[in-house]
Order: structure tokens, then C-alpha cells, then sequence
């Protein structure tokens, strides 16, 4: 199925559910606003230069675009450091090195928001054998499950004051579950329970898909550091790869330990020419990330239409860029990927089967025809092949492009 095939029908129903978001849309465009400020107000105190885009070879030493992006990105997520690396390969290694950087042998790590996302049980230990797993190197692991699908403060509390932990993580976007994304009101509410209970306990959040989608970051609110991935949202569509970490100095100085070796740091890693792409994948992430949001709302609002339940609402408020269709089936879940794989302007020709991906659990298919392989940012759906069989549908570049793809998910729905 092409674009071009959309009928009429559902065309206009279209633009009447369309006509209904437009309250919505502005307000997001508000928040995409007052974020751009925070960027370009970075971006001129940190003096950034056409010097800062020339690529280094080798041992990439005195990068001078590399130091200027940490900076930079230390300022728009109010922290005293960043790490902004080329060499981190997803977002879940940016995690691990903030993990990394937070335990040592012997410690016990606390996720406050229920079982992690599913790569992140093996790098913790929880599912696997690996070596080198937080497991493998002695580091403990408990978890507080969510209440009604909400942080339980009480048990928060309560675990806290039993185990000590030296690490607590908080994963701020759903992942595979059927829950809200954490807003920042609440991930601080977190961080403060905590403190107050353990002041040396160490406060880490898993922050993917949530960048930019509120006017304050985790480290507003004192998370000590917070990790994520360059191909979602603060890429803006034109990182080519990498993650970023940002926090306390030295946390970030672990960090940048753990990523390479010790004594060498932050210091070496080409950037290979890829600094312009990075500096400028920052400056239209409020604007990229506002786009994702637009089309995750006229999904919630046709789907709903079409009599499937979707989370969140259409017109609920957003701190993740993630949006749920629980589909009901197997076929109506592979129906929809394939019709947000139709709506790519990369690879739409192919039809997306499940399949065993490594770190997850069951079988998962995903649809995604990104310019960058694996973009959370650009169009995509994905779910694992499970009851209730619920995609979560991510990204888009433009509003345009991204409703074409929600309307050919409907279209292939529609298809008798």
C-alpha cells in the first residue's frame, strides 16, 4: 500500500478528528518553544563556532567541538557535566555506563519504577547469564513495582530505609508496559523521597524518549544522572549514532572511565566528522520532538475513532513520545506495522514479520524505515507478540509525514 492510496473516506475522517487537536497542538508547540529558547540560549553562552564542526581522527585528542557539545548539553539539561559520545552504541550501553558509574562490587541497585525495559534486565543481571552483567560483578538488585501504574512513594520510602542502595534507577518512558510515562513533577517527588530517606543514595534515570517533551529535564529537578540516546529524541532526526549522559562531575567522569579506560576518560574518541550533525540534530530536537508528539496525538485520536483503545488519550498530557494501540490480535498488530512500514519514505516496500531480537524476551516486530537505522525519533511502531498485542508507535520528523503513516496503519486495519 502506497500514500497514494488512502481513500477519501479516510481522508475526511481525518480531518475531522484532526480539527478537534488543534487546542492540543498548541500547546505543544508552546513547549517547543520555551525548550528552543533553552537550546539556543546553550548554544550562544557556550560560543559556539564553525571551528566546533570540524571531525578529528585517531586519538581525537583536543576535539574542540566534542568538549564545546558537553557543555552545551550540561547547560540545556541544567547539570554540572555531560558526555556526549559518538561511541556509545544505543541507549541502553549510555545506561549501563551510568549504572556503572553509580555502583561498585557489593552494592545493591533499586529501580523504583518496577522491572526495566527489557535490555536492560540483561545488563542488570536480572534475566541471562552475560559477563560483565551488574551480576557478574557482584552488584545486588531490587525493585519496587508501580501502584496503579504510578510511583508508590510509601514503598519507595519504606525499601529505601531497608536496603540502603547505593543507586536508585527510575526508567521515565514506558517500555513495554502498560503504563504513563513518568512526568518530571514526579520524577522529582522520587528524587526527593529519596534524599530525604538516603542522602548519598544516587538517583539515575533512564531518560530516553522523554527528552524535550516538558520544559524541564530530570536534572532540573535533581536526578544526579540521567542517560539516553542520540538516535531518539535529542538527535533530532540527524544524529547518526551515539548517547549522551548528563549530571554530577564526577559521575560523568566515571562515566567517561567506564566508556573507555580508566585515566584516559573523556578525553580521546575521534569524532569522526560528525560534530555539525550532532550540534545540529540538538538545535531542532524541541522542533523534531514537537513533530513526534503531534503525530502520536492524531494517532491516539484516529485509532480511538476507529473504536481501539489507546493510551494515553488523545488530549492527556505527554512526558514520553511513545503512544499505545492495544490491537487485540496477533494479525491486527502485524497489520498496523506493516502499514507504518507502508508510510516510510525508506524501505516501504518491505512487509515486517516478527522476530527473536536479542535482549527481549518474545518475539517482537517492529516497523521502522528511518534515514537512520533503528531512529526512535522517526516514524516507527513496534510490540512484542503478546497479549493484548499493543504497538507502540514512536517518532516522526514532520507532523505531514507522520499522520501519511498513521493513516496507512488505519488503512491496512480498514482493508477487508
Amino acid at each position: 500500500m502506497k500514500v497514494t492510496d488512502i481513500s477519501p473516506e479516510l481522508w475526511d475522517r481525518a480531518g475531522k478528528v484532526e480539527a478537534g487537536l488543534q487546542e492540543r497542538f498548541a500547546e505543544i508547540d508552546s513547549v517547543a518553544q520555551e525548550n528552543t529558547l533553552r537550546v539556543m540560549a546553550a548554544f550562544q553562552d557556550q560560543r559556539v563556532t564553525e571551528g566546533c564542526f570540524a571531525g578529528t581522527t585517531g586519538y581525537g585528542y583536543d576535539d574542540m567541538g566534542r568538549e564545546v557539545l558537553d557543555k552545551v548539553y550540561a547547560q540545556v539539561f541544567g547539570s554540572e557535566s555531560a558526555l556526549v559520545r559518538i561511541g556509545f552504541v544505543n541507549g541502553t550501553h549510555a545506561i549501563s555506563a551510568a549504572l556503572f558509574a553509580a555502583l561498585r562490587p557489593g552494592d545493591t541497585l533499586l529501580s523504583v519504577t518496577g522491572a526495566p525495559y527489557d535490555t536492560m534486565r540483561t545488563v542488570i543481571g536480572i534475566s541471562g547469564n552475560e559477563y560483565g552483567s551488574l551480576k557478574f560483578y557482584g552488584i545486588g538488585y531490587d525493585e519496587v513495582d508501580l501502584k496503579d501504574g504510578a510511583p508508590d512513594y510509601t514503598a519507595i520510602v519504606r525499601r529505601v530505609k531497608e536496603i540502603k542502595p547505593a543507586a536508585i534507577l527510575i526508567q521515565r518512558s514506558r517500555g513495554y508496559e502498560e503504563r504513563k510515562a513518568l512526568s518530571i513533577d514526579e520524577i522529582g517527588k522520587i528524587v526527593k523521597c529519596v534524599k530525604e530517606t538516603s542522602p548519598n543514595t544516587i538517583v539515575v534515570v533512564d531518560n530516553c524518549y522523554g527528552e524535550f517533551t516538558e520544559t524541564r529535564e530530570p536534572t532540573h529537578v535533581g536526578a544526579d544522572l540521567i542517560a539516553g540516546s542520540l538516535i531518539k529524541n535529542p538527535g533530532g532526526g540527524i544524529a547518526p549514532m551515539g548517547g549522551y549522559l548528563a549530571g554530577r562531575q564526577d559521575l560523568i567522569e566515571r562515566a567517561a572511565n567506564r566508556l573507555t579506560t580508566p585515566g584516559i576518560g573523556g578525553e580521546c574518541g575521534a569524532s569522526l566528522g560528525n560534530n555539525r550533525l550532532l550540534f545540529q540534530g540538538l538545535f531542532l530536537a524541541p522542533h523534531t520532538v514537537a513533530q513526534a508528539l503531534k503525530t502520536a496525538v492524531f494517532c491516539a485520536a484516529l485509532f480511538t475513532n476507529l473504536g481501539y483503545e489507546t493510551y494515553p488519550a488523545p488530549m492527556a498530557p505527554r512526558d514520553d513520545i511513545v503512544q499505545m494501540v492495544k490491537l487485540r490480535t496477533p494479525e491486527n498488530l502485524c497489520k498496523f506495522c506493516r502499514g507504518i512500514q507502508s508510510g516510510s519514505p525508506v524501505d516501504s516496500f518491505v512487509a515486517p514479520e516478527p522476530w527473536q531480537m536479542p535482549g527481549y524476551e518474545c518475539e517482537v516486530i517492529m516497523a521502522a524505515g528511518a534515514f537512520i537505522q533503528g531512529s526512535s525519533i522517526e516514524l516507527s511502531a513496534d510490540g512484542p507478540m503478546r497479549e493484548p498485542y499493543i504497538a507502540y508507535v514512536q517518532g516522526g520528523l514532520t507532523y505531514e509525514s507522520g499522520k501519511l503513516g498513521i493513516l496507512l496503519a488505519a488503512s491496512e486495519m480498514l482493508d477487508k
